[in-house]
This record gives C-alpha cells, sequence and structure tokens, in this order.
C-alpha cells in the first residue's frame, strides 16, 4: 500500500459535492456521463471540473458507450482521465491512449482477479461481483493484494467499514459513489468528510 493512500468519489452533481470532496482531501472526483441516478450532462460537468483545482483528478465515467461519444464528452467538458466501467474492449482503450487522459478499467472481482494494465489502463478499479449495488463484498481473499499496483477498491464501500477494507486488502486506493449518499444519487457533505477520514486513519 502506498504511504498515501489514493481517494477517489465518484457521481458527483453539484458545486456543493465537489466543494465538499476538495475540503475533505479527494485525490479525484468522478462525474458520471453513463446512465444513472448520478449522471451529468455535459454543461453541468463543464462547470463543476473549472471548480476543482489541478492537483485533485477530474474523472468521466463511461459504460458501453462509443468511442467518439467518449473522447467527445471528455474533450468538451474538460476532465483529465476516462474510466470505462462496461464491457469495453481492449481496443477502445487504445484508441483513447493517444488523448492524453489517464485511463481507467473498472470491472467486477472475478477469478481469475483481473490484473491492472491488462487492457492497457492505467489504473484498475476491482469492484463487486455485482458492481452498482452498493452491497459490501468479500474483501478479505487474499488474491486481492496487489501492493505494488496502481488498484481501487470499489463496491459498497462507507464511511462504516472502508477501514477495514483498506487493512484487509491493502489497495493502492479507494473508490466510492453510493456509500456517500443520503438517498440514492444525492451526496451527503457529512458522509464525504467522514470517509476521507476514516480512509486516511486506515492508510
Amino acid at each position: 500500500m502506498p504511504d498515501r493512500l489514493f481517494i477517489k468519489l465518484c457521481g458527483l452533481k453539484t458545486e456543493q459535492d465537489v466543494d465538499t470532496a476538495v475540503e475533505a482531501g479527494a485525490d479525484a472526483i468522478g462525474f458520471m456521463f453513463a446512465d444513472s441516478p448520478r449522471r451529468v450532462d455535459a454543461t453541468t460537468a463543464i462547470r463543476l471540473v473549472e471548480r476543482v483545482p489541478p492537483h485533485v483528478m477530474t474523472v468521466g465515467v463511461f459504460r458501453d458507450q462509443p468511442t467518439d461519444q467518449v473522447r467527445s464528452l471528455a474533450d468538451i467538458t474538460g476532465v483529465r482521465a476516462i474510466q470505462l466501467h462496461g464491457h469495453e474492449e481492449r481496443s477502445q482503450f487504445t484508441e483513447l491512449r493517444n488523448g492524453g487522459w489517464t485511463l481507467i478499467r473498472g470491472t467486477s472481482y472475478r477469478e481469475p482477479v483481473p490484473r491492472r494494465g491488462q487492457m492497457g489502463e492505467d489504473i484498475l478499479l476491482l469492484d463487486a461481483p455485482t458492481p452498482g449495488a452498493g452491497i459490501p463484498w468479500d474483501w478479505t481473499r487474499g488474491a486481492l493484494r496487489s501492493p505494488d499496483a496502481e488498484w481501487l477498491l470499489a463496491g459498497g464501500l462507507t464511511p462504516g467499514n472502508v477501514a477495514a477494507a483498506v487493512r484487509a486488502t491493502r489497495p493502492w486506493g479507494v473508490d466510492v459513489s453510493s456509500g456517500i449518499e443520503r438517498t440514492r444519487g444525492v451526496k451527503d457533505p457529512a458522509l464525504i468528510e467522514a470517509f476521507v477520514k476514516a480512509a486516511r486513519a486506515a492508510a
């Protein structure tokens, strides 16, 4: 595990979400462009990305969308990273490689355990077997340990369990969305702050 745990907060939709995340010390902020209660349009994303200081990574999250659409939205909104979180092929990562973005591959846990770089991504995000459900899963499996790779643990993380998850898996970073919401798609500033604090303390 690195000296400083990388913390990504995903699905942010408002100025308050972004400001709270930055002030809490998030390393990355994700904006959802796929079909989701957390989805934002390009105009909103442009406004929110502009609020994020340069030291915090901005990520556009896509799922099974055409490469041209991904490239266009990433260009228009100014995000610095692209997360493909569907059934994308290696060719799509290759096509986006020349855009200067950090590429993140979101995939579900399975056997054998996916490893960073298999699709040409810079960062691997390892999600629950049922992604997007916000349900905690068995992080204690020894095969998850990969302290030398840039990978994010995701799936059902909350302020209450992130410390245990970090200690069990020793990830390079963590990613959260539903675990910092008061209702589905609506972030809670107090939960954002509590999550970052708990994750930092565990690391």
